[in-house]
């Protein structure tokens, strides 16, 4: 099983969201390095749902990779901000992921906290200037992280 760090700014889609639908489809990641680490991940990999763009940034919680290898539909759509006329249904330029909600953890893991428990050479959220919005995460920093959820 692998680790990840999965960013969402609360007000477009919260964990509260996952909760309540149960599973989404993690679309819209228009970024090469995040892309290609989409189509790394494997089914039963767990992702930090980090909270990104608020006020503090954290990690709220963790969800479950549910089914991998999916052309983002998004790419296709014309009135959608994510299209990309580049790509087509049979050369799909962007995969996502299938996730599925896990938990919410009993405490909020802030930046300011990350930052204090974690180098930047350990966990890449940490890193000044960071804009990924998926990352990966070692075993070991999950293990730490799992630790300070509750």
């Amino acid at each position: 099983m692998n680790y990840w760090l999965m960013k969402s700014e609360p007000e477009v889609y919260s964990i509260a969201h996952l909760q309540r639908q149960g599973e989404t489809i993690w679309d819209g990641v228009r970024n090469y390095q995040a892309r290609n680490f989409l189509r790394q991940m494997q089914e039963g990999d767990l992702a930090f749902f980090y909270h990104s763009n608020s006020n503090p940034p954290g990690i709220i919680g963790l969800m479950r990779v549910v089914k991998t290898g999916i052309a983002d539909p998004t790419q296709f759509d014309p009135i959608n901000e994510y299209y990309d006329p580049k790509s087509s249904p049979e050369s799909p330029r962007w995969q996502t992921v299938v996730v599925e909600f896990a938990e919410t953890f009993s405490n909020f893991l802030s930046l300011s906290i990350l930052r204090q428990k974690f180098g930047d050479e350990e966990l890449m959220v940490v890193r000044q200037g960071n804009r990924l919005s998926v990352m990966p995460v070692s075993e070991a920093v999950a293990k730490k992280i799992l630790a300070m959820k509750s």
